[in-house]
């Protein structure tokens, strides 16, 4: 077989953390693939697993209109070269734009991968900019061989109330999934300097709880300074919202609240850590660093939000707190730093939730059942 696969994300560095298994694992099944992504600098990194790259002009999270539609028309060009090809478009801008491209480009299939709609759906009720994303996704997906891909059920339940997609055309899969080999589980031991870590993980966007973090570790900072270090792992962002570096150097102390920067392996992290705190009310898919962390065996206390709370059974894993609520957090913090045995149990439960939702292999074999059924006609 020497059928063409087109997986098109936003960045190469996304490709590499959350797609390329998917991506190796298709070629190895005798698919020619080629990635779809802009160039940050890692095109090296996507070229040493043997695959092909193309620069996608994109701004992930840019809003002129001139920029989106020359991303528009670069990927119906690419279509209309390659219409016997299966095209996978990772994430809302790719859908939006890519699923459009295809639609007019005839491309024989379509899968399109929810991986969380963001800023644009936060609301209770969706912006007149969210509609209107809405009403050009049904129109591409009006047609045959198309499969849409949701991580959660709130935003599948949102496409079928639009009627972006019908159930003929939904799959579901949790996540991106983990490599439960490389994430082992590892009991939860304190260091030897008797210091307890509580990590964090994400992009430092104020929509992931980066700063309702930093207030709960201030409130407990009188009792446990100098017992714990509080671990912010990630870069900074160009979203409006994210924060500036003088932002977090300013919060940041360096000893007992301390900004590590982008981290492009968390495994050591999260076996010297103790629990994982991740306040986001970001409209998730199904949050990879919480999927790890599930792997890994820590106990989690992230937001009741879309995608966060599926990764956590409050009270067995870990626990779910109110948005925005730093007080909250801190109570739930506390109760967990201060019991050691709650925190081993609710971390065996984490890494048994790991291995029934979220193994990788899974993920990878329902992807490659998906481009299959969509040439089994061609």
């Amino acid at each position: 077989m020497n059928q063409k696969l087109l997986l098109v994300v936003n960045e190469d560095r996304f490709f590499l953390s959350h797609r390329k298994d998917i991506a190796v694992a298709a070629q190895q099944a005798g698919w020619d693939v080629t990635i779809v992504c802009k160039d940050t600098g890692q095109r090296k990194d996507v070229e040493a697993l043997h695959l092909k790259m193309m620069d996608l002009p994109i701004n992930p999270t840019g809003e002129n209109i001139m920029q989106e539609l020359k991303t528009c028309w670069f990927l119906f060009r690419l279509y209309r070269r390659n219409k016997d090809a299966v095209v996978h478009h990772v994430g809302l801008k790719n859908i939006l734009w890519g699923g459009l491209a295809a639609r007019l480009a005839g491309v024989h299939g379509v899968v399109n991968a929810v991986s969380g709609l963001g800023t644009l759906f936060n609301g209770t009720q969706p912006s007149m900019m969210a509609k209107a994303v809405m009403r050009v996704m049904r129109f591409s997906n009006s047609r045959k061989n198309v499969v849409v891909i949701f991580q959660n059920h709130e935003d599948e339940g949102l496409f079928y109330k639009f009627q972006v997609v019908n159930p003929e055309q939904s799959a579901f899969i949790k996540g991106s999934g983990v490599d439960l080999k490389d994430f082992v589980y590892i009991p939860d031991s304190v260091m030897t300097d008797d210091v307890m870590h509580i990590i964090f993980t994400a992009r430092m966007v104020r929509e992931k709880g980066t700063m309702v973090l930093i207030e709960a570790a201030e409130r407990l900072r009188k009792d446990y300074e100098g017992k714990i270090v509080f671990w912010l792992c990630g870069r900074l962002s160009t979203t409006p919202n994210s924060l500036t570096e003088e932002e977090l150097r300013s919060h940041c102390d360096g000893s007992y609240i301390q900004w590590l920067g982008f981290c492009s392996d968390v495994r050591d992290l999260l076996q010297k850590s103790s629990i994982v705190a991740f306040p986001s009310w970001y409209r998730e898919g199904v949050p990879k660093s919480l999927i790890e962390a599930c792997a890994s065996g820590r106990p989690i206390i992230t937001c009741d939000s879309i995608g966060c709370k599926d990764v956590v059974d409050d009270g067995v894993n870990g626990f779910l707190v109110p948005v925005k609520d730093s007080d909250a957090l801190a109570e739930k913090l506390r109760i967990l730093i201060e019991d050691k045995d709650l925190r081993i149990k609710m971390g065996k439960a984490a890494r048994e939730k790991a291995e029934r939702e979220f193994s990788l292999d899974k993920v990878v074999q329902k992807h490659l059942e998906i481009y299959e059924s969509l040439i089994k006609d061609n």
